[in-house]
């Protein structure tokens, strides 16, 4: 069941409708019910495919490389979209053994270029939609494990390799038109006193600092082309709305994780004490706090009321961990996805192929369907193709 195809259904009931209220002046009041917020970019629907998310390269032949089948079964399931979080030390050539420094930023390996590249013509084939992001930036990682010479927020030398890297991405893919390519900037970024130590003091960036770095970046993407799709994730880590780059022509992306109880539950990179937490419900009590999809909707408001000022807005990143008991997944993301849709924001699971995708999960409470070798969620699917 094509969800997007039900509302331009019940769109054209209330308009046709209108004709006989029209003398009234409830016909615009109708109209504006049926639009849904966010209609300044398509809303795409899709996954994040983890091929350069690590700043190590996967290994030739692994299991977990994006397949031409899996574009195709996106494509074929009705899906349009993927997003790419990379790590930077992919492209760039340097010494692994030690640590990297601010001059190995501007060393480009074209190799890697190349091996992205086949990627983003493989999905454009099947006609997805490609999001570049960088889950690690020059400074910048929501994730320790790997050193960082600078910081992205604070020093000049980080903005500049950032801006760099940004503008080579831009310029390779000039000639593209934002229906095919977007630009991500950085995954869910925080403001963390040692950018090289997970467990240090986090909070939001502050906002005149991230517009800076956001601004310096688009200004770096669009001089390659004036046209090309720029996405910011939302400030604390993609939870929050950031006001201050407005009206920089600039769309956001929110996430699809909240509460965390849920989407992490028993995540170990998540959770200090995985064995002590709350079991998953929805609705109902975890942690002292209760959750519920009037909860949710809340939480989501600033994003669409964000999208009523004519910003684009798509989640590019939501799911959950295979701790969850399966119910309560499908519980609570069938209201998340329920509230994106209504409100015209489309969506990236993370992931397709592994804990968080539909195929070959690992989760213990279902009853896999076999799908060409791999062990598909079916219900999973169903759910995200009714929205």
């Amino acid at each position: 069941m094509d969800r997007q195809k039900i509302n331009r259904r019940e769109f054209l009931k209330v308009a046709g409708a209108g004709a006989a209220m029209a003398a009234t002046g409830r016909l615009a009041n109708a109209a504006d019910e049926a639009k849904p917020a966010q209609t300044a970019i398509p809303r795409w629907r899709g996954f994040n495919l983890l091929d350069y998310f690590s700043p190590r390269p996967m290994r030739p032949g692994s299991r977990s490389q994006t397949t031409e089948d899996d574009l195709r079964w996106m494509s074929d399931w009705g899906f349009d979209f993927v997003r790419l979080p990379m790590a930077y030390p992919q492209w760039i050539d340097f010494d692994p053994s030690q640590r990297i420094t601010p001059d190995d930023m501007y060393k480009i390996k074209e190799s890697a270029l190349e091996y992205i590249d086949g990627l983003v013509e493989t999905a454009h084939k099947h006609g997805l939609h490609v999001s570049l992001n960088f889950h690690r930036a020059p400074g910048y990682c929501v994730n320790a494990g790997f050193y960082e010479p600078f910081n992205l927020w604070k020093d000049q030398e980080a903005l500049d390799a950032f801006c760099f890297h940004w503008g080579m991405w831009a310029k390779r893919y000039k000639d593209m038109s934002p229906s095919k390519i977007s630009f991500d900037l950085v995954n869910e970024p925080s403001m963390r006193e040692d950018m090289n130590d997970q467990h240090s003091k986090r909070g939001p960036v502050p906002g005149d600092v991230y517009r800076r770095v956001a601004e310096a970046a688009a200004k770096a993407i669009r001089a390659a082309n004036p046209n090309h799709l720029v996405i910011a994730d939302g400030n604390n880590v993609g939870n929050d709305v950031i006001p201050e780059i407005v009206d920089l022509n600039i769309a956001q992306s929110c996430r699809g994780y909240a509460p965390g109880y849920i989407s992490h539950y028993k995540a170990p990179w998540a959770f200090s004490d995985v064995e002590n937490l709350p079991a998953p419900v929805w609705p109902g009590t975890m942690g002292g706090q209760y959750w519920d999809r009037a909860r949710l909707e809340r939480y989501y408001q600033p994003w669409i009321d964000l999208a009523k000022k004519g910003v684009g807005v798509h989640c590019g990143e939501c799911g959950c961990w295979i701790k969850t008991p399966h119910d309560v997944f499908l519980a609570w993301f069938g209201d998340v996805l329920d509230i994106l849709t209504t409100n015209g924001i489309g969506y990236a699971l993370w992931n397709f192929r592994g804990q968080f995708g539909i195929l070959d999960s690992g989760r213990g409470d279902i009853e896999y369907e076999d799908w060409h070798g791999h062990k598909l969620d079916r219900r999973l699917l169903d759910l995200l193709r009714a929205y």
